[in-house]
């Protein structure tokens, strides 16, 4: 019976050059799908409202690390596991640390897409006022937007009863807010604004988030439809498609 003759040295040299060649195509091809996916990633710093920590956006944050960007949750001082009592947080500033110290600690290439809910949009003018260079754009949902005419203080006089309701001990700053400068249209107002309405939202009402979009001058308005006060635990999913569209005119 005749037996097939062994493969010779050089069939098995070619062989070996095939395999390796097919390896380095293999893992071209994932470095380039790493560095095409590295490229469309966004990081997203997520500020909590009132009365409320990181904590509150435990459902929209694994949606969107699920969907390939980076997200940080900041808890504001005295808020969520952050240890300062809210008797040590005297002004918006001291308020507003955890979230300075974090823009502050980027690299200075990185940009991030920064998310105020209620509240925390007052957070967000500041970190806007400070570090314009780092912000590729600032979205208030449903969130206290200042403007760069009148004190910052102003928003939430216009609606003092609506503040109360969702305020924690302290947690107004108005006596500071009413003395502080104006936010700068250099740097608060030169960052591009997105304000996204919650229809249904009884917190802050779709009419008086309407009046903000107005007073300050913002061109990109997005809606939930259904919305409550809350889209990041009722509406996950959508809030995030709405989010990553924003975050996607970045470039």
């Amino acid at each position: 019976m005749l037996r097939n003759p062994p493969p010779s040295t050089s069939s098995l040299y070619i062989h070996s050059e095939k395999t390796e060649d097919n390896f380095k195509r293999e893992e071209k091809l994932e470095i380039k799908k790493l560095m095409e996916k590295a490229k469309g990633q966004k990081h997203f710093v997520l500020v909590h409202g009132g009365c409320h920590g990181a904590w509150c956006w435990y459902k929209l944050k694994p949606w969107l690390q699920n969907a390939g960007h980076r997200v940080t949750a900041v808890d504001l001082a005295a808020s969520g596991i952050h240890m300062k009592a809210i008797h040590e947080a005297q002004t918006l500033h001291d308020y507003t640390q955890p979230l300075l110290e974090l823009m502050a600690a980027l690299p200075a290439e990185e940009k991030v897409v920064l998310v105020g809910h209620s509240l925390g949009g007052m957070n967000l003018a500041l970190a806007m006022d400070i570090f314009p260079h780092k912000i590729e754009v600032a979205v208030f949902l449903s969130a206290f937007m200042p403007d760069t005419s009148h004190q910052p203080s102003y928003i939430i006089e216009q609606d003092l009863e609506l503040g109360m309701m969702l305020k924690r001990p302290s947690s107004l700053f108005l006596h500071d807010l009413s003395k502080a400068k104006k936010f700068s249209d250099e740097g608060y107002g030169g960052v591009r604004r997105v304000f996204v309405v919650c229809c249904q939202d009884k917190g802050i009402p779709e009419t008086f988030q309407r009046w903000m979009i107005e007073n300050g001058g913002v061109k990109e308005v997005k809606q939930l439809e259904g919305a409550d006060h809350m889209p990041m635990l009722n509406m996950p999913q959508q809030l995030g498609e709405c989010l990553v569209g924003i975050a996607e005119k970045c470039g």
